[in-house]
C-alpha cells in the first residue's frame, strides 16, 4: 500500500499543467489558489480544529493544548513538569489559540507550501505572585502533497511541519530575564508536537471536501452523475488543475456510454485569481441520450394541451393540405403522436448551443375512439437553441425552437407537400412540446464539487465541443 502511494506521488511530482488540448472528454477543473486559501481559512473559522486543539470539546485525547493536554495540568509547562523546578512559574500553560492567518504557495509539480500564523495565549502565576500573562508569535510552516486517493480523489498529505517561535510579550505580571529564556526555549521545543497537528486537523477537513467530489449527484428521473479523477492532479503556480471523468448511470445503476466526440478540446487559458470549469459535450449527449431511451422525448398531443388560439381539429388542417384528409368531415379533433426513435445531436460551436431531435410525426383523428385514424405520418427534425445558465453547482438549459423540417413518410388519402404544416406544426410544438422538453432538463448539468467552489455567478463561453465557466476568486 505504500509503495502504492509513494509510486502516486512520484508520478505527481513530475505532472504540471500545460495550455493547449484538453486530451480526454472529462470535465477539467482549474481551482485557483485563492479559493484552496479561503478553504483552509474557512475550515479554522467554522470548524472544530482549534477548539479540539484548545481540547475546548470532547474527543478521544481531549485536546492538544487544554487542561488534559500537553501544556495542561500536570503538563510540560505546569507544576511537576519542565518547570517543576521553578516555583514560580507552575500553572504556566496554554489559554488560548489565535486564529490563524492562511497564507500558502503553489509547487509546480508537488504541492503546497502552507504556512499558518498564530498567537498563543499563555497564563499562569508571576515570579512575585499575581497573575502572569504572555503571548507568543507562531509560524506553523508545512509542506503538503497533492495526489490521488484510492477511491480516484484528490488528496492532500502532510509531509514535513515545523515551528517558527517570534516574539514572546508580556501582557501582564512579571517575568525575569532567565526565565525568559526558560520558557523560550521550552516553547521551541514543545510547539511542533502542539500545532503540527493542527495541520494534519485542516487537510483532514480539505480531504473531506475534496472527497466529496465522487457524491453521486441525481439526474432526476433520468440516473446520476458520478465524478472520478480521469488522471493525476496537476498543479502550477496560481492553480490546480482537475482532469474528472464522468460517470453517468441509469436509474437502474448501469453505466451509460454514449459516443463521445473524436477531437481534442481546445481549452482557453485562465486568467489569474480565477477559477475554471470546462463541461464537455459528451454530458449533454448524454443527457439528451438518456432522455430519449427513457421515452421521456415522446408526446402525444391532444388539443388540451394547446391553447385555443392554436389549431388542432380536421377544420384547420383542410385550408392546409385538403388532399390529406379525403372525405374526413370538418371539426374533428386532432392528436399528434410525436416520437423520437434516434438520439438527439447537442452541438455546441460558433457561441452557440443547439440540439436537433429527429422525430416521426403522426397525425391521427377521431380521438374520441378507441382506435384513432392514422390521416398521414411525418419524418422530421427539430432544431431548438439552448439557452446555458450557471448555477453553484449546475448547469442549467433553456430550450426555444428554432426550425423545424418535415418530409410525408406515408398517407391516407392523397400525397402532399409537408412544407405547407410546418409553420402549424411550429406553434403546436412551441405550445405543448417545448414546454414539456424544458420541465424534463430542468434537472440540469452537474459539475464537479471542488472546495465548494460555487459557479453561480460565472461568466460563461461555448466554445467547439465544450462551455467554459469562469468565476473569479
Amino acid at each position: 500500500m505504500m509503495l502504492g502511494l509513494w509510486s502516486l506521488l512520484l508520478l505527481w511530482g513530475l505532472a504540471t499543467p500545460c495550455q493547449g488540448l484538453l486530451e480526454t472528454v472529462g470535465t477539467l477543473a482549474r481551482i485557483d489558489k485563492d479559493e484552496l486559501g479561503k478553504a483552509i481559512q474557512n475550515s479554522l473559522v467554522g470548524g472544530p480544529v482549534l477548539q479540539n486543539v484548545l481540547g475546548t470539546v470532547t474527543s478521544v485525547n481531549q485536546g492538544l493544548l487544554g487542561s488534559g493536554g500537553l501544556l495542561g495540568g500536570g503538563g510540560l509547562l505546569s507544576s511537576g513538569g519542565v518547570f517543576g523546578v521553578v516555583e514560580e512559574l507552575s500553572g504556566l500553560k496554554i489559554e488560548e489559540l489565535r486564529l490563524p492567518q492562511v497564507s500558502l504557495k503553489l509547487l509546480p509539480g508537488f504541492g503546497v507550501q502552507l504556512s499558518l500564523h498564530t498567537k498563543v495565549g499563555l497564563h499562569g502565576s508571576g515570579p512575585l505572585g499575581g497573575l502572569l500573562q504572555l503571548a507568543a508569535e507562531v509560524n506553523v510552516s508545512s509542506r503538503v502533497a497533492l495526489g490521488m486517493s484510492a477511491r480516484g480523489t484528490p488528496i492532500l498529505i502532510l509531509k514535513r511541519c515545523s515551528t517558527l517561535l517570534g516574539h514572546i510579550s508580556v501582557l501582564s505580571g512579571l517575568l525575569p530575564a532567565p526565565l525568559f529564556g526558560v520558557v523560550e526555549q521550552t516553547l521551541s521545543k514543545v510547539l511542533p508536537g502542539l500545532l503540527c497537528p493542527m495541520v494534519d486537523s485542516v487537510l483532514g477537513v480539505m480531504n473531506e471536501l475534496l472527497g466529496s467530489v465522487l457524491s453521486l449527484v441525481p439526474l432526476g428521473a433520468l440516473g446520476s452523475v458520478e465524478f472520478s479523477l480521469a488522471t493525476l492532479p496537476l498543479i502550477s503556480n496560481q492553480y490546480i488543475e482537475l482532469d474528472f471523468n464522468p460517470i453517468v448511470k441509469s436509474i437502474a445503476g448501469d453505466i451509460i456510454d454514449f459516443p463521445k466526440p473524436p477531437k481534442p478540446i481546445k481549452i482557453p487559458p485562465k486568467e489569474d485569481h480565477t477559477s475554471q470549469v470546462t463541461v464537455p459535450l459528451y454530458l449533454f449527449n448524454t443527457m439528451f441520450g438518456l432522455l430519449q431511451t427513457n421515452g421521456a422525448l415522446d408526446m402525444d398531443i391532444t388539443p388540451e394541451l394547446v391553447p385555443s388560439n392554436v389549431p388542432l381539429t380536421t377544420t384547420d388542417l383542410v385550408a392546409l393540405v385538403p388532399e390529406a384528409l379525403g372525405k374526413l368531415p370538418p371539426g374533428q379533433h386532432l392528436l399528434l403522436s410525436l416520437r423520437v426513435k434516434e438520439a438527439p445531436t447537442f452541438t455546441l460551436q460558433n457561441k452557440k448551443a443547439t440540439v436537433s431531435i429527429p422525430a416521426v410525426i403522426c397525425v391521427l383523428s377521431n380521438v374520441t375512439k378507441k382506435t384513432p385514424e392514422e390521416l398521414f405520418e411525418l419524418n422530421g427534425v427539430m432544431t431548438l437553441n439552448a439557452q446555458l445558465s450557471p448555477s453553484a453547482t449546475k448547469l442549467h438549459l433553456s430550450l426555444s425552437l428554432e426550425w423545424l423540417h418535415v418530409k410525408l413518410a406515408s398517407a391516407f388519402a392523397q400525397p402532399f407537400d409537408a412544407s405547407r404544416l410546418e409553420e402549424w406544426l411550429r406553434d403546436v410544438i412551441r405550445a405543448a412540446y417545448v414546454p414539456k422538453l424544458n420541465a424534463d432538463v430542468d434537472v440540469g448539468i452537474p459539475l464537479p464539487k471542488v472546495l465548494n467552489v460555487s459557479f453561480a455567478n460565472a461568466a460563461l463561453k461555448i466554445i467547439e465541443n465544450a462551455v467554459v465557466l469562469t468565476v473569479a476568486s
